[in-house]
């Protein structure tokens, strides 16, 4: 999976420069150039503090992308003084002195092969750069552009044009770079946009579910419908999962779906997708799936000496049995007391953002059912014996077709089985009674 732009950048057109290489030369601290590594973050802001003291602009970290115990995944240090200067007074004639003078200078960096590799330097304006536009550009949209592979490109095309054919309500965009190559493509057919209608209260979003061999993340939305079944209401391919590009999916979406935004969304915990969700859907309640959280304790909390003696269980009673937020924050202290947790950088960052995750503060919204496990349950059973890691996007838009149109046989089977059968009632009262003559069977068997 792609985790953003300096992630997708190819090991190879980094020179690996040694260590010991980036120290101080006879006329003080070196210049940084691509390939330098080192063993942590502190060592490189160190070091490019170093550097920006001896030319003469102070430093700050612009951008980092962390993991969960939060060590640095990637990020990019630069001039203190970055941004357009704004003279916010009113008095003309006394204006304020400022300190943004929109310096360029600044490095990216990235994690490879357990040490922070420096990728692209910039200096502090366009005629110190060591290399010309075009050679950047081209450098950045390695990482940036849809890898669509051999007759991908009319893969697409084609399926596109069939559904348009066939489907007056089919809707598609793609998004292209400066130089015409697509870098990110979503599609609804009049089914989903449909369905959407009926069932688009509550809508999860995985793009951790399938990437095919050429490094696209599928991203798609799914519902669930009257039976209880994992409905599509759009999908697509996106090149990196960075905020802009949520941001783009989420408003395509939204003028696919006439501007009704969800009133619910079940996410994974990606921080671009609940950034872009505060910019496109600010009213939109949502949520991380429980499931995915849950399954990362014995990643997070398996070396602990009580893990398979009570810890593991006090936490699922914490989270799962807990009637109240008061009696809830109660059982969270219990809990990091009894096993000497307080320090835990994961649950402090769970802690911090109960409200998204913990079933009691979420009960004051509609989830459709989809709590703890359906939502990654639903997404996988949608596509699984159709697509796969390996599957080429010119098998893809096929397969995807079979998917869909399996689905929509199963929808009219639920639905011919709920007008032709009926399930007894177990009970005389009025309001069973009642149930069964409004319910489809799959919902009245949960009743």
């Amino acid at each position: 999976m792609c985790y953003g732009l300096m992630q997708e950048v190819d090991n190879s057109m980094v020179e690996e420069v040694p260590l010991s290489n980036h120290g101080n030369d006879d006329d003080g601290v070196i210049e940084p150039r691509p390939g330098m590594s080192f063993q942590t973050e502190h060592e490189l802001l160190d070091f490019y503090k170093k550097y920006g003291k001896q030319i003469g602009f102070g430093v700050m970290t612009q951008r980092s992308k962390r993991e969960d115990d939060g060590s640095v995944r990637y990020l990019t240090l630069g001039c203190a003084r970055i941004g357009k200067a704004r003279n916010r007074t009113s008095n003309v004639s006394k204006p304020r002195s400022t300190t943004k003078t929109d310096c360029k200078a600044k490095i990216n960096a990235i994690l490879l092969d357990g040490v922070l590799r420096i990728t692209i330097v910039e200096a502090g304006g366009y005629d110190n750069l060591p290399f010309v536009e075009k050679d950047a550009r081209n450098y950045i949209d390695k990482a940036r552009h849809l890898r669509l592979g051999k007759g991908g490109v009319d893969a697409l095309h084609g399926y596109f044009e069939r559904m348009q054919y066939k489907n007056d309500g089919f809707y598609s965009l793609m998004d292209l770079d400066d130089d015409g190559r697509l870098k990110n493509v979503f599609w609804a057919d009049a089914c989903n946009r449909a369905a959407y209608g009926y069932f688009g209260d509550v809508v999860t979003i995985d793009t951790t579910y399938l990437i095919n061999r050429y490094g696209m993340p599928f991203t798609p939305f799914v519902g669930v419908n009257h039976h209880g079944q994992s409905i599509l209401f759009g999908a697509c391919l996106i090149s990196s999962e960075d905020t802009d590009t949520f941001v783009w999916l989420f408003e395509t979406w939204l003028k696919c779906m006439d501007g009704r935004a969800p009133n619910a969304i079940i996410i994974d915990q990606d921080r671009a997708m609940k950034n872009a969700i505060a910019i496109v859907f600010p009213k939109t309640r949502h949520r991380y799936c429980l499931w995915h959280i849950m399954q990362k304790l014995l990643e997070k909390l398996g070396s602990h000496s009580k893990y398979n003696y009570g810890l593991k269980i006090a936490l699922h009673k914490c989270v799962y049995d807990c009637q109240t937020s008061e009696e809830f924050e109660k059982s969270w202290e219990v809990f990091l007391d009894t096993y000497n947790l307080h320090e835990n950088a994961w649950l402090q960052s769970l802690y911090s953002e109960r409200m998204h995750w913990v079933p009691v503060y979420l009960k004051d919204t509609f989830w459709a059912g989809m709590s703890t496990t359906q939502r990654s349950e639903s997404i996988n059973a949608f596509f699984d014996g159709f697509v796969h890691s390996g599957t080429t996007l010119k098998e893809f838009v096929d397969q995807f077709d079979n998917a869909l149109r399996k689905r929509g046989e199963n929808e009219m089977a639920a639905d011919f089985h709920s007008f032709n059968c009926t399930i007894p009632c177990i009970t005389h009262l009025p309001m069973e009674k009642q149930f069964q003559e409004l319910y489809t069977n799959s919902k009245f068997k949960k009743v």
